[in-house]
């Protein structure tokens, strides 16, 4: 009885309940999350109109680029919604064996890459049109590291862009007027181009689209020959062999689904077929999605709101007029109603969160003042990088450049037998560099010492002063001291951006978030050392009437002699622990080889380039801690050193 009584309940239930959402579709569809902008506003729209248009219950799932191509071809997931036809192996494999299709054409045109300059240099340039007329204009682009060359921004390093642009270099003969210059990443690569055009600067770099930079700034291309397949897929090989010129691709954007996908809902798969931005539609989308901070399914259905002209083709009546009532919009020019539109705000307030807190935001006028200092003072922040480059950085990497490096190996494996006092510590650090140079990394170790040296003896001549000068002002320590807590504590990458667009790509940028990240440990120390000298010797000192600099020179200093190193000991390995964060912003070294092997998977390549940061690190650290021992531990060392073995 009980049975026929859940049975009829159940039937009553199934009659009376509405129709579920997932009617239109045999089963949950999952999309593969994208992480690019592009990608999360396209698969945006996508999900609109698969839920709210067809009724359809829509899934995410997340993962990285191979990730999602492996499972779509398992059929894990259902749909990835912007895909670069010809990019992945996974997927060309995947197609070849009839597992996904890639339908549609999602950017009317395709998606195109080159070298651009700002329009404002073609117009005042008329000669400059095609790359053959780089070496004429090499002049408008002086690299600022090495004045006797131009420069051209690469794109990021490890990319498949960087290769194919390397290899151009080399085939057009520019790589002998044009320096290969690599951002590190994308960011990195945007504020220079954003620093450029505010600063109605000349600037050659690559670069591509569906992108919101396109959009925001008037890009220019270079003239390259018609696209050749067959020498292009040669110059995608670092090693390639041909000495070819060849115009850049146009790569076709398409919607990735897999093949039960389209046995199971053809209606939905027809849709996909039909979606199309075009260029100035999608990077308009991509660059208000940047500046509004909106997600990529906030400004899809920004973009389904404002342009029910664009999608209302692509649907079937019904599907349409479905998603114009979700939307809160009328497809016949009625008026307008938001309160579906409202739901998700509405939905935010019911615990009464947003309402509990003004809207206070500095995020505008901070971005406001950044871009006003770029236009009217970026003339005078460049001037102080270049001088940062040609009277500190550059004379010190010349310096280490022009030495052999038989006798930097030589002079640290003294230097290490004097600080330690120990012969296998002083071969081991000799034995260290020698496996550095056998690696093929000396240039880059070469490069980050340069940078290391420069920053420590900026962050000491910077750091001891205000140290000494907070031991003897407690207003001044009251000051100095949250601006220390907020050195130390707030994410390099916060002040990086404005950095870049002040001072440039590079070596000075790098230098400058160096300095701030190792300044503060070196002046703590330096103040707690001065602090904590013996009192009664302070006494004595003045009962024979030193004076305050008397004091601060035969005693205070002494005294506080050991926590002072110490301090430039912290100094100097945490700005070591920057190498790689200097890389991301463009200055070479060993940091650089980390992060393209990050980029390119290379497990090998950042094995090497992590043991070559981790001996340069102990041998600084061994010997700095070493030469800062106070003189009578420093006594005992010696002797300990001269005592005979066994």
């Amino acid at each position: 009885m009980r049975q026929w009584i859940a049975l009829s309940l159940l039937c009553m239930s199934a009659l009376l309940l509405p129709v579920s959402a997932s009617a239109a579709c045999d089963s949950p569809i999952k999309f593969g999350a994208l992480t690019w902008e592009s990608g999360q506003f396209i698969s945006g729209v996508l999900k609109y109109i698969v839920e709210d248009g067809y009724g359809c219950t829509i899934e995410e799932v997340p993962g990285a680029g191979p990730a999602l191509d492996t499972a779509l071809s398992q059929n894990d997931i259902q749909v990835i919604g912007e895909q670069w036809i010809g990019r992945s192996p996974i997927m060309e494999q995947a197609i070849e064996q009839n597992k996904v299709a890639v339908i549609g054409d999602t950017l009317k045109g395709g998606a195109t890459q080159g070298w651009y300059v700002p329009r404002y240099v073609l117009e005042e340039n008329p000669g400059l049109r095609r790359y053959q007329d780089l070496p004429k204009y090499a002049e408008l682009f002086k690299d600022p590291e090495d004045p006797n060359k131009s420069r051209f921004m690469n794109c990021p390093t490890g990319w498949t862009c960087e290769i194919f642009n390397t290899r151009l270099l080399k085939t057009t003969g520019l790589e002998r007027v044009f320096n290969n210059v690599h951002p590190g990443t994308g960011a990195a690569l945007d504020a220079e181009i954003s620093s450029a055009f505010e600063q109605h600067k000349p600037l050659l770099f690559y670069y591509w689209q569906p992108t919101g930079l396109m959009a925001k700034y008037d890009f220019a291309p270079l003239g390259f020959p018609a696209h050749n397949d067959a020498c292009w897929q040669d110059l995608l090989l670092a090693e390639g062999t041909m000495d070819c010129v060849s115009g850049f691709p146009v790569s076709p954007l398409g919607i990735a689904v897999s093949t039960p996908f389209i046995e199971s809902n053809p209606e939905l798969a027809n849709v996909f077929k039909k979606i199309q931005f075009t260029s100035d539609e999608l990077n308009g989308a991509i660059l208000e999605m940047s500046e509004s901070k909106r997600s990529g399914d906030e400004q899809a259905l920004v973009f389904l709101r404002e342009n029910p002209n664009v999608w209302q083709g692509w649907l079937t009546d019904e599907a349409a007029t479905n998603l114009a009532a979700k939307l809160g919009i009328s497809l016949t020019g009625d008026a307008i109603d938001n309160t579906a539109f409202n739901n998700n705000s509405a939905n935010d307030n019911q615990l009464g969160l947003a309402s509990s807190f003004p809207l206070w935001s500095l995020e505008t006028p901070l971005n406001n003042a950044l871009a006003s200092v770029v236009q009217n003072y970026g003339g005078v922040f460049r001037t102080i990088s270049t001088m940062a480059l040609t009277y500190l950085l550059l004379p010190i990497e010349r310096l280490l450049t022009a030495i052999p490096p038989w006798l930097i190996i030589a002079f640290v494996t003294v230097l290490g037998w004097f600080g330690v006092r120990k012969i296998w510590f002083a071969l081991a650090c000799g034995a260290g560099l020698f496996l550095i140079g056998a690696f093929g990394l000396w240039g880059a170790l070469i490069d980050t010492l340069a940078l290391l040296i420069v920053s420590v003896l900026v962050t000491i001549v910077m750091g001891i002063p205000i140290g000494i000068a907070m031991s003897s002002s407690q207003l001044l320590r009251k000051v100095v001291t949250p601006v220390l807590d907020v050195m130390q504590t707030m994410p390099s990458f916060v002040y990086l951006i404005p950095v870049l667009m002040l001072f440039g790509i590079g070596k000075v940028p790098a230098l400058f978030a160096t300095i701030i990240y190792a300044l503060p440990p070196l002046i703590r120390l330096t103040m707690l050392g001065i602090t904590q000298v013996n009192h009664e010797m302070v006494e004595a000192g003045r009962s024979f009437g030193s004076t305050h600099m008397q004091l601060l020179i035969w005693i205070k200093l002494p005294q506080a002699l050991p926590s002072i190193m110490a301090g430039v000991n912290q100094a100097v390995m945490m700005s070591l622990s920057m190498v790689v964060l200097a890389s991301m912003i463009g200055a070479p070294g060993l940091g650089e080889d980390v992060l393209q092997s990050i980029q390119t998977l290379n497990i090998g390549q950042g094995l090497q380039a992590g043991t070559a940061i981790v001996i340069v690190a102990i041998i600084i650290d061994r010997i700095t801690q070493a030469f800062g021992q106070g003189k009578r531990a420093r006594q005992k060392t010696i002797q300990a050193g001269k005592r005979p073995i066994g």
